[in-house]
């Protein structure tokens, strides 16, 4: 029986990183790695789209917009051999952005406010 607790994403934990100062990316680096980030999260995206409307109870099938057969097959394989991972990555990706764009701030000192936020 897979652990439900185990998550292949860390995005609380990179923000956390890069709040504290421990995450640190160059700032040409950090364009590279946004640019990839955010393709991603557009794909994504899509993805989530194409699922909610294939929902039973969302509209009809001769309602939808034509997808490339590739996207509506890849959508629905992810969700079958992962269920949940187009939700959940959805969630993370933008956690994921955010502490690039973090990382890639001069340095600087965490304010008060954001160290409490992360002790509690």
């Amino acid at each position: 029986m897979p652990d439900e607790s185990w998550s292949p994403f860390a995005g609380d934990l990179f923000l956390t990183l890069a709040r504290r100062g421990c995450l640190t990316v160059e700032p040409a680096r950090a364009q590279e790695i946004l640019a990839g980030l955010e393709k991603t999260l557009s794909v994504v995206r899509a993805r989530h789209e194409i699922l909610c409307r294939r929902q039973p109870s969302g509209p009809r099938a001769d309602e939808l917009p034509e997808e490339p057969a590739g996207a509506v097959t890849d959508a629905v394989f992810v969700e079958q051999v992962a269920p949940g991972l187009t939700e959940k990555a959805l969630a993370e990706l933008p956690k994921y952005i955010e502490s690039i764009r973090r990382a890639a701030e001069p340095s600087r000192t965490p304010s008060v406010s954001e160290e409490r936020r992360e002790i509690s």
